[in-house]
């Protein structure tokens, strides 16, 4: 999984999907926005202190919400692991609903971040893939809670799970289709080859951090990056990169 706008420091790829959720999925006029408290959610905080006391608790929210599921997780559980009163908690958010929506959008940005780090000034894009697939795989193994949120969001916050990969996709759109101008990919569906990349990315998270596999991370990367390069027809190029006979 690339940075997906190319090769540069630039946005990521996606992974992420239905995986250890507890929560069931809920009526159109049920989701996360319409059982929000109809208080505008709390400004940000302007000092150093209030900020690290909203970090704490989100924080915690990933911990609680990602080990117990949205359902069973509660505010109370979340301050307590914060170590701050209750009260504290409604001076940064306006509800569960809207720590959780922050958590997602949270996985987003830092996944974001962590790939585009990883694959800043890797000029060919297989390249770039490889190591944005380890990055990916490396992240959501540091943070499997988080990761475990992001799949949860399809049921309990279905606008902020589509925005999560459609941020995702439409970054990587853009830079298989810049690679595929410049000749460093051949000619394809950009589109369509963002989502499949974003699918095997999607998957080994969900191999590693749901189902335990206890393939290493450099295990996942080599077999999915030489199914990504070479395919699976027989003949095609092997491990060691030579050429086969197709």
């Amino acid at each position: 999984m690339s940075n997906p706008k190319g090769n540069g420091p630039r946005p990521e790829k996606g992974a992420a999907g239905p995986g250890r959720s507890r929560a069931k999925p809920v009526a159109a006029g049920q989701t996360a926005a319409a059982r929000r408290r109809p208080d505008p959610a709390a400004p940000k905080p302007k000092t150093a202190r209030g900020e690290a006391t909203r970090r704490a608790i989100l924080s915690a929210a990933e911990k609680v919400i990602g080990e117990q599921g949205f359902n069973e997780a509660s505010i109370g559980s979340i301050t307590r692991e914060a170590g701050v009163a209750q009260g504290t908690f409604y001076i940064y958010f306006a509800s569960k609903d809207d720590v959780f929506s922050e958590l997602v959008a949270d996985m987003g940005r830092m996944l974001r971040h962590a790939i585009s780090e990883a694959t800043a000034g890797i000029a060919n894009r297989l390249d770039a893939e490889r190591e944005g697939l380890r990055a990916f795989l490396t992240f959501v193994s540091a943070h499997p809670e988080l990761y475990r949120i992001v799949q949860e969001a399809q049921f309990v916050d279905p606008k902020a799970y589509l925005a999560y990969f459609r941020t995702f996709a439409e970054g990587y759109r853009d830079g298989l289709a810049q690679a595929a101008d410049t000749g460093d990919i051949r000619a394809g569906d950009a589109d369509i080859r963002a989502w499949a990349l974003m699918g095997i990315a999607r998957s080994l998270g969900e191999y590693s951090v749901v189902f335990g596999s206890d393939a290493s991370i450099d295990e996942m990367v080599d077999t999915a990056h030489e199914m990504i390069v070479h395919g699976l027809a027989a003949g095609a190029a092997g491990r060691d990169g030579s050429a086969g006979d197709a």
